[in-house]
């Protein structure tokens, strides 16, 4: 009975232990994107990467003064953009969209996109971590 009850309990630490690993591993909105930082662009599909666990939107943006930089988007899974009609086919590369994002608080040329929009007025929600990326509004605070 002594070795049932202490497997028992080994089993049980270690399917506790695998439960914690992936919220730890896991990065909030918070800890990488800057509410205070929001991004509003138009630009140009180069790649897009649906991918788990984020799918990730690459568009180059054309500056004022002529200079292209190619900035990510992070969304949340695939199946998410899956749900709202966005694949490779309806979002091929050489699409214009524009795109509201967060800004990365590392300062690279990336973002977490609440959602984008076709030039024809059409919103894809993106459903990753970003406040309101799931078609809800946000809270007023």
């Amino acid at each position: 009975m002594r070795i049932t009850i202490a497997l028992l309990l080994k089993i049980i630490c270690a399917v506790s232990f695998l439960l914690v690993l992936p919220t730890q591993a896991h990065h909030s909105f918070a800890a990488a994107y800057d509410e205070n930082k929001p991004l509003n662009m138009e630009g140009v599909v180069t790649r897009v990467e649906l991918t788990n666990p984020h799918s990730w939107l690459w568009v180059d943006v054309t500056s004022e003064d002529g200079t292209v930089t190619n900035w990510g988007f992070e969304g949340g899974p695939p199946v998410n953009l899956f749900r709202n009609g966005v694949s490779k086919d309806t979002l091929p590369e050489g699409s214009e969209i524009r795109v509201f994002a967060y800004q990365a608080k590392s300062g690279e040329n990336k973002g977490v996109a609440v959602f984008f929009e076709y030039l024809d007025g059409r919103k894809v929600f993106m459903g990753g971590s970003a406040p309101g990326a799931d078609g809800n509004p946000r809270p007023n605070r």
